[in-house]
């Protein structure tokens, strides 16, 4: 009997479609893109449950019976169709509206997500100890938590410290001022005294009072958001399983499976990416203090904890770091503070070429330029937030590239 084609189930056997590899991204060699001539032969996988249990029981029955028939659908006059248009258009514009309104607190979602899916790993690792999901999320927030207390327990004695001895030895300062010839004479010519005892009056102190209060509103937004991003990180962690779910439950069926590999290599990375992140900014934190107690620098901790905060923002925190501990260096003395300028910079060569390729190359394998790049482009449109989920993203897209893209482009 010749042969015709027909596989054993009946179905027409067919070559590679552009030779897509069968791996992880790719479950049972089915490409994420198959034409729609092909939609029968995709596999289609079988552990991710029915879109019908996402319906309430009975919901098309009840929806059949209790509303009635749906009708004939309308006619596609001219007035239909603009007014359609027109309704979409308003809509749009509502929508940009209500996102530009709303742009502090979708930082603080973003913000609270990427915290979230960072420290999900720890989560599942403390549940892979046997530890059920709320002790997990319960004992990462308390370390994290503690952490901040750590170093604003570090930062804040010194900065009250110092103001206290500034404000003890104004006195002294005013009366050398007083002493000093070149002052008085500057005083007397330019009548500085009349010109402090006009801007004395009630319009200045109204002005001082609400300058005031305009940096007491920031102090206590500052602090509402800090707890709102706290918050929302801790709901995020709470459900990060079922928001997961959720979200890939959107997905139509037949893709389900590749999306959930693909999301969840992206959530291991922005994890990855994290804790790369974290074990640089220890290791700079750890170097500053153990520098700090060798040249005698007042109030080493503090300076730790201040360069491995700012070592967490990409490209400028690390300089940032450096001002500061070269600045209390210089105060301290000048030999001290040229050593403090000459060890920040050896050491930012030593983190910049050889830690830090190698850490986020391991983690989330991403190119330096492409890394260079889009941490300008994130500083530039979102600012430090944009700066900290820069990698990440080019981390994400890279992959969609090279596992969606590219193989759509090949069999073109």
């Amino acid at each position: 009997m010749a042969h015709d084609g027909r596989g054993d189930d009946g179905r027409t056997d067919r070559p590679d479609p552009g030779g897509v590899p069968t791996d992880r991204f790719h479950p049972g060699g089915a490409p994420d893109d198959t034409p729609p001539g092909d939609a029968q032969a995709e596999t289609v996988p079988t552990d991710l449950g029915d879109p019908s249990d996402f319906d309430p029981p009975g919901a098309v029955a009840a929806g059949s019976d209790r509303f009635g028939m749906p009708g004939r659908p309308l006619r596609r006059s001219s007035f239909l169709v603009g007014f359609t248009g027109a309704l979409g258009v308003l809509l749009a514009y509502a929508v940009f509206l209500g996102v530009r309104n709303s742009a502090g607190i979708l930082v603080l979602v973003v913000i609270a997500l990427f915290l979230a899916v960072g420290l999900n790993p720890a989560v599942v690792r403390l549940r892979s100890w046997g530890l059920p999901n709320g002790l997990a999320v319960t004992a990462v927030t308390l370390t994290v938590l503690l952490l901040i207390v750590g170093g604003l327990v570090a930062l804040v004695p010194p900065v009250v410290t110092q103001s206290g001895q500034f404000v003890e030895q104004l006195p002294s300062y005013v009366e050398e001022l007083r002493r000093n010839k070149a002052v008085n004479d500057f005083v007397v010519r330019y009548d500085v005294m009349d010109k402090v005892k006009a801007a004395a009056d009630a319009d200045t102190i109204g002005r001082a009072l609400g300058g005031v209060l305009g940096g007491a509103q920031l102090i206590f937004g500052t602090v509402f958001r800090a707890l709102t991003v706290l918050v929302l990180t801790i709901y995020f962690l709470a459900y990060f399983d079922r928001l997961r779910r959720v979200g890939y439950a959107l997905v139509p069926r037949s893709r389900r499976r590749r999306v959930r590999l693909i999301g969840d290599e992206i959530l291991a990375k922005v994890g990855a990416y994290m804790v790369g992140a974290l074990s640089i900014a220890v290791l700079a934190g750890v170097t500053t203090f153990v520098f700090a107690l060798v040249v005698g620098l007042p109030y080493p901790f503090a300076l730790a904890v201040v360069v491995a905060v700012a070592d967490l923002i990409p490209q400028i925190g690390a300089t940032l770091g450096a001002v500061v501990v070269s600045l209390v260096g210089f105060a301290t003395g000048l030999p001290v503070g040229i050593a403090c300028v000459a060890f920040l910079v050896v050491y930012q060569q030593v983190e910049n070429y050889l830690i830090y390729p190698k850490v986020m190359r391991r983690s989330v394998e991403v190119n330096e330029v492409a890394a260079l790049l889009a941490a300008l482009l994130g500083v530039s449109l979102m600012g430090v937030v944009g700066a900290l989920i820069a990698i990440p993203t080019v981390a994400a897209l890279q992959l969609i590239l090279r596992e969606v893209v590219l193989p759509r482009q090949d069999r073109r």
